[in-house]
């Protein structure tokens, strides 16, 4: 890595300063990032999106030789295609063109220039090199207590910036407490630290809180995150699963400090280990965590894709750090990954037996987490499973003897399955740009207006229309991956016409009788985009989202016939009222059949029907098979069997939790690029594989998860150290060294510390992955244990804290807030593990979410105070209190902290800050003793909280608002009643109702402190 470090300010803003006399440039720190973020999306990887067969992001296409001389002549700016064109003052000419609205600066093209003239030498991006140990620097008039201070104090000195002295004490073990165990410091140990005068007392401190058990409970919510961890199925139906006793394991295994190594293996491919114990089968219950979609309009096999891509790209953000998702419908536009490399990843997760059907929470293969002796009936049980299996095995056999009669007499000549896409000659809309592409569909790009209208010439071989198919899909370029590129990703269709135009005739026109949508929002039906109606259309949002693809059918009064030659001319309007809501990909259709029908398993079942045995794939002879066995009732009645004796056998176990857990089946699956992501579309074939810009995965390693996992923590992949102790960093400091947890990409950010996150990566790995250790040595840094104090000054320098010559002060996640309040008043129940529990939240939230079929059931005494690790997790509906935490349908490993005032509503109002305040009252006016004043108890109160005495200022206003609190509820006692009957918890003061009620309000006021709030 080179020594050269970007400035802070290149990093924000990217407005790059080149003085005349500056040092050599660095391709990775320097030019790389301006190159991505400008030419990259034209002239990068992305072969799809390649203009001029120019590649910018590699010498080899930009050094070759063109037509009118090279784009980079090393160590020639004027010889340059490159310099000429970004120097250009033709806007035919001019890179980047002027519709891109990118633009470069003068200082960005002097960059440009000085990068060429210094011999435009290339690098392979900073994230896929190795790191290595580097050398450890020795800044002066430094406080040095490990390398870290070394690598901050060393950047600091080239700003001319200083490290802040040490915070105190006081803060010191709040926030060392809070970061390791998300809890507060007991007022015990508080004193203990205070009074211990060794040199190795924080060091101590240190230690202990690692050692707490509260420790695993607080390492393992990021976690959680990232796993996608949640107690329900997710989507409309949202089941509940028992995931539990994995998210219990995560804890232990932070607890044992598990190594991170053995981690990873265990959590992708434990099953596949040697004699794999039940804890490792346990833990790769990491990669069932994905939600189920058990809606009746989906189809299993597109279920069972979106599995394996959510494995995937959850493998890929948790390791890597690399967006593998925008490679599923085409090659990476700016890193080096294709989309063929995604599907060979994506096959060493597509072996497992899940088949994507039913909506089963516990759908197979599961684990049931227990220990104990099986009951004498199970043995019998499991024999008489497995003669109804033989003869089930039997019968089947019987009936691939007899399928291709039934064949015979099960296909039909149905017509209405007959469908030809338009082919589009001409397609242009009044503002936005129309591309076809090569399924038919067409793809809205460019300008974003308002409202627009599409005109499509088409043609087609059909000589009589009846039926006219609309589809909608979906596409990466819209919102959320939807179907517009409106606020929703939804769009409002207003009007849908189709006519005839002979060659050199008069046009014939169509007049729709009826029309049927997959789906209809509300009002908006598919008939109001024919009723010559501006203010009505055809909208799709379903359940607030927009999760699949759609289609509209419109069947014609009478067939059209379409003479040779004739082109058959599409309007599309989109005049609604609400801003963007035009449909952004589409496909069209004709068909003679009259009044067809939506698509169905049906016509899925007759196209396959209708191919030569020989000539089917294999999921089309599964999908014949299966409709043959389901059309035998003694085939249902033999499944029925074995499934009752199967469920008698599971419901002797029905008292222990089973949770999701991998599998490989014996037999393996083939896997197939998806054409545009879309289940169905299967290109070519490929084997299991890693991307070719990160090390080659050896034939020596297992060709499956397990060897994926053991070449992921292999010492020569560049990545996943450093990726694991950025997230761990981000954990502790707010902000990762990289700020984009997610990406570590060519359009993330460059590292302003890239030595020190290299120095962590190596130390990580040479440790032997050993997490406390890494926790340890980043907490027991100068660096962390610096005040947040800061100047005017050093805030207008470095707002953000990126260089890091102050202490980090963010405000705390909504979970560590709640178990802050609970844990100073004296409320948390410190029970480890079990069951999820349902504490205190607004009435009607899942009923509203799953149209009443869930009713939230609050849970009762101890439930109500349990860390809020604990609290079941609805997917469609996580826990309000819980705002800024991910909902857990995708990985997240972003940090999503928030200062909203709306945030005040929970913590000032919501039963459990309420309650907790009347505790916490209760606990420090005992902590102060019989006959206390309130001066003690207000003083008492605040150490809990804050782990630190108010000052003579702060103790004036708490006691003002005490005693016009006390003024109120002397002269209201029924207010002061009520007011102390929130939550369940018993009072147990012995202090009047006036004066407690006055002590909780001031308590309530502490807890909603700004200091409170924040980790300072």
């Amino acid at each position: 890595m080179s020594p050269r470090y970007p400035s802070l300010l290149f990093l924000l803003t990217l407005q790059l300063l080149a003085p005349a006399n500056a040092e050599p440039l660095d391709f990775n720190l320097d030019v790389r990032p301006l190159l991505s973020d400008r030419c990259f999306k034209c002239h990068g990887f992305d072969k799809n999106t390649r203009e001029s067969e120019l590649r910018l992001d590699v010498p080899e296409g930009a050094f070759a030789d063109r037509d009118g001389g090279q784009a980079i002549v090393p160590g020639n700016p004027e010889e340059s295609l490159v310099w000429q064109r970004i120097t250009s003052t033709d806007p035919d000419d001019v890179m980047p063109p002027p519709d891109s609205h990118l633009k470069l600066n003068e200082n960005e093209k002097q960059l440009i220039r000085q990068w060429i003239a210094e011999g435009a030498e290339y690098k392979k991006h900073w994230a896929l090199i190795a790191p290595e140990r580097p050398e450890i620097p020795k800044p002066v008039n430094a406080t040095i207590h490990n390398p870290i201070d070394a690598f901050i104090a060393h950047r600091l000195l080239r700003d001319d910036l200083r490290q802040s002295p040490a915070a105190d004490n006081l803060t010191l073990i709040r926030r060392l407490s809070l970061d390791l165990r998300g809890l507060p410091p007991t007022p015990e140990e508080v004193t203990t630290f205070l009074d211990d005068d060794s040199p190795d007392a924080y060091a101590k401190l240190v230690d202990r809180f690692l050692a707490d058990p509260s420790y695993g409970e607080r390492m393992a919510w990021p976690w959680l995150n990232a796993s996608r961890y949640a107690d329900s199925n997710g989507y409309q139906g949202d089941g509940e699963r028992t995931m539990w006793p994995w998210r219990d394991w995560v804890v232990d295994a932070f607890n044992r400090n598990i190594p991170w190594d053995d981690l990873t293996i265990w959590q992708l491919a434990g099953d596949l280990l040697p004699n794999a114990t039940d804890e490792q089968r346990l833990a790769t219950g990491f990669l069932r965590n994905h939600p189920i979609n058990g809606e009746g309009g989906r189809i299993a096999e597109e279920n069972r894709v979106d599995y394996v891509m959510d494995m995937t790209e959850t493998t890929g953000t948790v390791w890597l750090a690399l967006t593998f998702n925008c490679c599923r419908c085409h090659d990476h536009k700016y890193d080096s990954l294709t989309q063929e490399e995604y599907y060979q990843l994506s096959a060493f997760f597509n072996q497992t037996p899940v088949n994507g059907s039913g909506r089963d929470p516990r759908t197979p293969p599961v684990l049931a987490v227990a220990s104990g002796a099986r009951k004498a009936e199970e043995v019998a049980l499991k024999k008489e499973i497995a003669a109804l299996r033989e003869d089930f095995v039997s019968f089947e056999k019987e009936l691939i003897a007899k399928q291709p009669t039934w064949e015979k007499s099960r296909r039909t000549e149905n017509t209405e399955l007959d469908w030809t896409v338009l082919s589009i000659n001409s397609a242009k809309a009044d503002k936005q740009e129309l591309g076809v592409l090569e399924d038919g569909s067409v793809l809205a790009s460019g300008d974003n207006p308002k409202n627009d209208v599409y005109n499509l010439s088409t043609e087609t071989n059909l000589r009589s229309i009846a039926s006219i198919r609309l589809e909608a899909i979906r596409h990466e370029s819209m919102t959320n991956g939807y179907l517009a590129r409106s606020d929703s990703g939804n769009f409002v269709l207003t009007d849908f016409k189709i006519r005839v135009q002979p060659l050199g005739g008069t046009a014939i026109h169509s007049k729709f009788k009826s029309a049927i949508a997959s789906y209809e929002q509300g009002d908006h039906k598919i008939t109001k985009t024919y009723d010559s109606k501006a203010d009505t259309g055809w909208a799709v949002y379903e359940n607030n989202q927009i999760n699949r693809d759609h289609e509209a059918i419109f069947h014609l009064e009478k067939p059209i016939e379409v003479p040779e030659h004739a082109s058959v001319i599409v309007t599309m309007r989109h005049d609604s009222q609400h801003d963007k809501h035009n449909l952004g990909r589409f496909r069209i259709s004709v068909s003679s059949t009259p009044d067809a029908k939506l698509s169905t398993g049906e016509r899925l079942l007759q196209e396959a029907l209708a191919i030569e045995p020989a000539k089917r794939s294999k999921e089309d002879s599964s999908l014949i098979a299966i409709a043959h066995r389901e059309a035998t009732p003694r085939h249902a009645e033999l499944k029925k069997l074995i499934a009752d004796k199967e469920n008698e056998l599971n419901s002797n176990r029905k008292d222990l939790p089973k949770v999701m857990v991998m599998e490989d089946m014996d037999k393996k699956r083939k896997t197939y690029i998806l054409d545009v992501g879309v289940y169905d579309k299967r290109g070519k074939e490929v084997e299991i594989g890693t991307p070719a810009a990160l090390p080659a995965f050896s034939s020596d390693l297992p060709q499956n998860r397990l060897g994926l996992a053991k070449w992921l923590t292999n010492g020569e992949n560049p990545l996943t150290a450093r990726v694991t102790v950025n997230r761990f960093w981000q954990q502790l400091f707010g902000v990762g060294l990289i700020k984009s947890p997610e990406n570590f990409g060519v359009q993330s950010e460059v590292p302003i510390h890239p030595r020190l996150l290299d120095w962590l990566a190596v130390e990580f790995q040479e440790g032997g992955w050993d997490v406390k250790k890494l926790i340890r040595t980043l907490v027991n840094s100068h660096t962390y244990r610096q005040s947040s104090r800061v100047s005017a000054d050093l805030l207008e320098v470095d707002p953000a804290n990126r260089l890091l010559a102050r202490g980090a002060r963010y405000r705390m996640p909504a979970w560590m807030i709640r178990d802050q309040a609970l844990s100073a008043s004296g409320l948390l129940v410190d029970k480890k593990g079990g069951a999820p529990v349902n504490s205190y939240q607004p009435e009607g939230i899942w009923a509203e979410a799953t149209f009443g079929k869930k009713r939230y059931s609050r849970g009762k005494g101890d439930e109500l105070y349990r860390r809020s690790i604990y609290s079941f997790w609805r997917r469609i509906a996580a826990p309000p209190m819980f705002f800024d935490n991910p909902g857990r349908e995708t990985c997240s490993v972003t940090i999503s902290l928030t200062n909203t005032p709306l945030h005040a509503l929970s913590t000032l109002n919501d039963t459990t800050y309420v309650e907790a305040a009347r505790a916490l009252a209760d606990r420090a006016a005992s902590l102060a003793g019989v006959d206390s004043k309130p001066a003690s108890q207000i003083a008492h109160a605040f150490q809990l909280v804050v782990a630190r005495n108010p000052s003579e200022q702060e103790h004036e206003i708490l006691e003002h608002i005490y005693n016009r609190a006390q003024v109120r509820f002397t002269a209201d006692p029924g207010a002061a009643a009520n007011f102390l009957k929130n939550g369940e918890s018993p009072r147990n003061s012995e202090l009047p109702e006036s004066q407690h009620a006055a002590l909780a309000t001031v308590c309530l006021g502490i807890l909603n402190l700004d200091e409170a709030l924040t980790r300072e």
